[in-house]
């Protein structure tokens, strides 16, 4: 097979090869933004605007503080947050003081941010207080020893921040009630670390940025360890793929990106705030994506160029009624990541942007992005695009070894400067997934055409991709069977109209009483939202194979 055949799909000017050795570290990439785009503003919230040079010294300040708590250089600290500009600031803080990001999805359960902060070692942690009543449920277990709990309106000036303040807790009543003894508040935090000085620690580009928590064939969450030339190569990708269509911005104009995906997730840490960092970009922080109205009230109010999203965002805000309120006509790229793009929603979403949604694929594994459709395209090609530069993609059989014949299935295996070091603290999981020849194996099925386009056609793993967010079986099954009254259960994906698959639970009664609002009520204090089933059957007994393995295949089929 030819070396990278993909490379003839390579728009004008889109080199083969990244050179991620340009920066040391993410710290480094971050600080060079700092100084050069220091008056430009970094990122907008709630009508509040929080320049680079605002960003550069609260994340000093709070580094400062993080390191007068004792931490050493390695340590890891979770941040427990949505959208909002504190959460940036902590990110470049933790990054700041030598220590390791470990991003936690705040609608958690305790039991799953339990997992998580023991999983990871985390000593310290950030947290909106909106999510602090989970914290403390579980804190007792964790080697937590340090909080900083912030709010939302901590950075939107004293009177708007007190009004902000005052709606979120009382009349919205989204803060429950919660006691963490020792906890400081955030803006307490940085007037003590205003007070001291950073020392600033010497970072390595094989030092570890962040743990990106993943599930993997078992349903544990394990974290994948992503250093910091991991994410730097990807940023660096991900600048030089977008480069054709986002040159044409105006000299003049402040390249512009919506951040309507939750920051904790690795698409949006990589593709929205490290890269806008990169070319001195502003990011509109959305909290709540959910919100349709809301976010094209909020969109309105801005001129932007770049919008990652999943497909569900793209096609909920294209059929909504307030669509046409948004001056669509300065956006330059639409990049679709996540979960699998619908045809239909592309086709919308470019007859009535102009804008083309590009389909991309990664993995919190790949920093996330390892291939994507060229930004100057103008139709859908229902694919996941091409690999992105220094990136080589190629597909296994069950044995291993690259297969003969163009368009035959294998498993699509990544290598390229973006590809993580391992799972944390798991070699065997590592080896499971890592070939010797440096490829890491996604558990996804694809085909490759003649012009080196990749598209999935089947997943190895019982994954259930919910929006963008993977869901395995074996993680809920567990859960579902501790719940009283189950004797065994079995979890499938089935297709969606809204979140593209859905989880579908089906239960053996052991208690003839047991009923589906008693396991709803279970699913819903042990998984967060998108692990929930959607649908719940009940059966006599599950199809098994003769050594007693079910067949999920075969209830995926019965619908």
């Amino acid at each position: 097979m030819i070396d990278r055949p993909w490379l003839a799909a390579y728009p004008d000017g889109v080199p083969a090869d990244i050179d991620p050795s340009q920066y040391p570290s993410l710290v480094a990439l971050m600080e060079e933004a700092f100084a050069k785009y220091a008056q430009r503003t970094a990122y907008s919230f709630m009508g509040k605007d929080l320049s680079y040079a605002e960003t550069d010294s609260l994340s000093s300040a709070l580094a400062a503080y993080l390191q007068g708590l004792g931490l050493v250089k390695g340590d890891r600290v979770a941040l427990m947050m949505p959208n909002v500009p504190q959460y940036p600031i902590s990110v470049a803080a933790v990054l700041r003081a030598g220590y390791v990001v470990v991003n936690v999805n705040p609608l958690y359960t305790p039991r799953e941010l339990e997992h998580q902060l023991r999983d990871s070692g985390a000593k310290a942690m950030v947290v909106l207080e909106n999510f602090a009543a989970t914290l403390q449920a579980c804190i007792a277990n964790t080697p937590v020893k340090h909080i900083v709990v912030c709010s939302m309106g901590d950075r939107l000036g004293l009177l708007k921040g007190a009004l902000v303040n005052y709606v979120v807790r009382n009349v919205k009543k989204m803060v429950p009630s919660w006691s963490l003894p020792g906890a400081v508040r955030f803006n307490e935090a940085l007037a003590r670390g205003t007070r001291a000085t950073l020392k600033k620690p010497e970072i390595r580009p094989d030092d570890i940025a962040l743990l990106q928590y993943t599930g993997g064939t078992t349903g544990v969450s394990k974290g994948a360890v992503l250093l910091h030339r991991n994410v730097i190569a990807n940023v660096l990708q991900s600048e030089a793929w977008n480069a054709p269509v986002m040159q044409r911005v105006p000299a003049d104009e402040q390249p512009t990106s919506i951040c309507a995906l939750p920051l904790y997730h690795i698409f949006a840490f990589t593709v929205n705030m490290m890269l806008s960092m990169r070319t001195g970009g502003k990011t509109i922080l959305i909290p709540n994506p959910r919100d349709l109205p809301a976010v094209l009230k909020e969109l309105s109010k801005h001129r932007f160029h770049s919008f990652p999203a999943v497909n569900t965002l793209f096609n909920g805000l294209a059929n909504h009624p307030d669509f046409g309120t948004v001056d669509w006509s300065h956006l330059k790229v639409s990049v679709g990541g996540g979960m699998a793009v619908q045809g239909a929603v592309a086709k919308l979403w470019l007859d009535k942007t102009g804008c083309p949604i590009c389909e991309g694929y990664g993995l919190s594994e790949t920093s996330p992005s390892a291939s994507c459709n060229p930004v100057t395209s103008k139709e859908f090609s229902g694919t996941i695009g091409v690999p992105l530069p220094s990136t080589s993609m190629k597909l296994l059989d069950d044995e291993g070894q690259e297969v003969s014949a163009l368009g035959q299935p294998g498993e699509i295996a990544i290598k390229g400067p973006q590809v993580m070091a391992g799972y944390w603290q798991r070699p065997d999981e590592t080896a499971k997934v890592m070939t010797e020849d440096g490829y890491f194996k996604t558990g996804d099925i694809g085909v490759m055409d003649e012009r080196g386009y990749f598209k999935i056609v089947d997943r190895k793993k019982d994954m259930v991709l919910v929006s963008g967010f993977n869901v395995y079986p074996n993680e809920v099954e567990e859960v579902v069977a501790a719940c009283p009254g189950v004797m065994e259960c079995a979890v499938v994906g089935v297709p969606d109209d809204k979140t593209g698959e859905a989880v579908k639970l089906v239960i053996v009664k052991k208690s003839p009483d047991l009923t589906e609002a008693q396991v709803r009520e279970f699913c819903r204090t042990n998984l967060t939202g998108y692990k929930q089933p959607r649908v719940i059957e009940f059966r006599e007994e599950l199809p098994k194979t003769p050594v007693g393995k079910i067949l999920r295949r075969e209830l995926r089929d019965k619908k």
